[in-house]
């Protein structure tokens, strides 16, 4: 699958998972695909429970914003914010694609935390929305 194709599937993804769209969002997915959430130890086995988990997820998120979109080949990465109840999640997608759809992805999530005061002559303040 060229990059262009693969981008273009992410953007439909990414699209679709702002707009709540299930069925959409959930298309990017091989039948048997695995996704993990390593910080909980968490594996989803299958497009249609990684579906129905998203499907369930109580605290539905109020906005998303796709950071940056990065890949080639079978190997893209997202840099992505959710808001969840007033409060942004720093989120990182791996994903790995198998004839044209996602077969393993890793999610990482993390809130935002206040810079240490120490480090300030050597940073520059960034937008962390």
């Amino acid at each position: 699958m060229q990059n262009a194709t693969i981008r273009e599937a992410l953007n439909a993804h990414w699209q679709a998972s702002a707009a709540g769209d299930l069925e959409a969002e959930h298309d990017i997915y091989a039948d048997d695909a695995i996704c993990d959430y390593p910080q909980s130890g968490e594996r989803i086995l299958g497009r249609r429970n990684l579906q129905a988990l998203r499907g369930h997820h109580p605290g539905k998120p109020s906005g998303f914003e796709v950071r940056r979109m990065q890949g080639e080949g079978n190997l893209w990465v997202t840099e992505y914010t959710i808001a969840y109840q007033g409060r942004s999640a720093f989120t990182v997608s791996i994903m790995e694609f198998v004839d044209g759809k996602v077969i393993h992805e890793t999610q990482y999530f993390s809130e935002s935390f206040e810079a240490p005061a120490w480090r300030s002559q050597w940073v520059q303040k960034i937008s962390s929305s």
